[in-house]
């Protein structure tokens, strides 16, 4: 699960970084596309000293634009609602767009898209993953006993030590899933006299881990027993 969590955190912050980076451009070619149309603009009027906008008019504005690119893309708009002449140098998103630099962005989509495919593959493979032979099913959590370890709903292998695992095992093993405690120290611990205490850290710190990777549970029964239960069941 931890793995899918870090897929989909990488996935987000890739998709930011190319949304960013993409945004940025844009807003950089847009500041330079205005002050450079501004400026055609403020000479063009200079010029020409009328207030009538002809094709000659169109013609010096785009002479006077520095981004070649830029000439025959930018409108000149006149605003008729106040008493004052006003001229307007305009430039549509899409114009802007194709001007700014979209090749980092471009990049890190092409990555972001990558990743995002890898992802949903290593989604579906495990998803698809059958047991295998001789393995045992209970909560989310398959026990193989071929290959002696637990593996995940989402065919991960959880990771326990060896003392872990041998408990683990022993739930398994039992049809009620139900362990007296004496014996699991006796099994555990056949030469310590008094291994309540270590079961206790044992069964405390293994509790977390399947809950984790399962819907299981490890609960204690009147303090003289352990039971692995189905969350889901209940």
């Amino acid at each position: 699960m931890r793995q899918q969590q870090r897929g989909a955190i990488v996935f987000l912050a890739l998709v930011l970084c190319s949304g960013l980076t993409s945004f940025t451009s844009y807003s950089c070619t847009s500041r330079l596309v205005a002050e450079d149309m501004d400026r055609a603009l403020l000479l063009t009027m200079q010029e020409q000293q009328s207030d009538v906008i002809t094709q000659d008019t169109i013609g010096l504005f785009n002479s006077h634009l520095q981004m070649e690119a830029l000439r025959g893309r930018a409108t000149l708009a006149v605003d008729t609602r106040q008493k004052d002449f006003t001229c307007y140098a305009r430039c549509s998103a899409a114009t802007i767009f194709s001007l700014s630099d979209q090749r980092p962005a471009t990049v890190l989509w092409s990555v972001t898209l990558l990743w995002g495919m890898f992802c949903l593959y290593l989604r579906m493979r495990k998803g698809n993953a059958l047991p295998a032979q001789g393995a045992l099913t209970y909560g989310g959590l398959t026990y193989s006993e071929t290959e002696d370890r637990f593996l995940s709903r989402t065919g991960e292998a959880v990771r326990l030590t060896p003392m872990q695992r041998q408990l683990l095992r022993m739930f398994f093993s039992s049809p009620s899933h139900r362990l007296r405690k004496t014996e699991i120290c006796d099994t555990l611990w056949p030469r310590k006299p008094d291994a309540n205490d270590t079961l206790y850290t044992l069964v405390k710190r293994l509790r977390p881990i399947i809950e984790e990777h399962s819907s299981l549970r490890i609960e204690s029964d009147r303090g003289c027993s352990y039971q692995l239960k189905d969350r889901s069941l209940e």
